[in-house]
């Protein structure tokens, strides 16, 4: 009989997210009937993904809804179809689409809240999920069109070590900005200056954010990538030039909190100077993203651009490598094959 492993949500964590927050179940698997516009698929390689925190909090705490106690953590997979009743998506296909913590899923393409992006023939999941990841998609997309980074830029990275940071802080390099980033840990800060090559790094851990901004960018930033939210948007939003933009990829600071995550303390700066602030999903540029492959493509194949994958093995492994996300024991971009 076949089995579908499936990892479930346990318990809603209570702060910082742990291993017994999960449970694993394993279930008889029979091909489903599929309705049409639906796929069948198996899951290969799962992107372990900050995100998916949001998700675990009670119901109203995220606009892409709440995994109920006991039902199947949602995820980023690199998936192979094995059975299809959707006409562009064929037996054979492979993509990466938004599934779930087990081996089967059924997904329905046309009405995933991020579009399945296809992989091309000569991309193996692992380079998919890592330095052609969605991450480095979001980081190519962030920048480069709501960010509208430009030559000359200076450009704020928060959670700057992360596998969109630290790609987001290289094409700001690449693309000619002065690149300054914030992370946690001297470790992380040398690593970001010495190979990701920021013209400066801030640990937020010992350092004065809010002053360290301040010496730094005595002329404002230009352009702020936020990973992290909270006080880190504050003390940026205080440094803005006129008519800068700060570009919201993730709230970090909010995940493990009991509130949503909080806006600017003080509206009326963005006001005052101009400011352009704006959200977005890489889901928006689904069909832009051979265009990204290529020019990321290009910045690594060159040694422009440098990125680190921190690739596990085994189902078993999933919600360990979740936990070290969040406590800091990733080395890059952190993905699991269920081998």
């Amino acid at each position: 009989m076949t089995i579908n492993r499936r990892w479930t949500l346990a318990r809603r964590p209570d702060g910082p997210v742990a291993a017994e927050d999960f449970a694993l179940a394993e279930v008889p698997f029979v091909a489903p009937p599929l309705a049409a516009g639906e796929v069948l698929v198996r899951n290969r390689v799962f992107a372990i993904a900050p995100t998916i925190r949001n998700w675990l909090n009670p119901p109203g705490r995220s606009d892409r809804g709440s995994i109920p106690i006991g039902g199947v953590i949602s995820g980023m997979a690199g998936c192979d179809v094995v059975a299809s009743s959707h006409p562009d998506w064929q037996v054979g296909d492979r993509l990466i689409a938004m599934a779930r913590w087990e081996d089967w899923s059924v997904i329905a393409p046309d009405a995933a809240a991020v579009p399945p992006f296809r992989l091309p023939p000569n991309m193996d999941f692992a380079e998919a999920l890592g330095p052609l990841s969605l991450n480095s998609l979001t980081a190519y997309f962030g920048m480069t069109e709501i960010g509208r980074l430009s030559a000359g830029d200076v450009v704020l990275v928060s959670g700057a070590a992360g596998s969109v940071g630290s790609v987001a802080c290289q094409i700001a390099r690449i693309l000619g900005a002065r690149v300054i980033a914030i992370a946690g840990g001297a470790d992380k800060c040398a690593w970001l200056r010495n190979t990701c090559g920021v013209d400066a790094a801030i640990d937020y851990r010992g350092e004065d954010v809010a002053a360290r901004l301040a010496e730094l960018c005595p002329a404002g930033i230009d352009l702020f990538f936020d990973n992290v939210g909270g006080a880190i948007l504050d003390a940026a939003i205080d440094r803005m030039a006129a008519h800068g933009r700060i570009v919201l990829c993730g709230q970090i600071a909010a995940y493990d909190g009991d509130a949503p995550a909080r806006g600017p303390s003080d509206m009326m700066k963005l006001v005052y100077r101009q400011l352009r602030m704006e959200g977005f999903v890489v889901g928006d540029f689904v069909d832009r993203a051979d265009e990204a492959r290529a020019a990321l493509g290009g910045w690594i194949d060159s040694g422009a651009l440098k990125v680190r994958v921190d690739l596990r093995h085994g189902f078993d492994a999933i919600p360990g490598a979740f936990v070290d996300l969040f406590s800091g024991r990733n080395a890059g971009t952190l993905i699991v094959a269920a081998d």
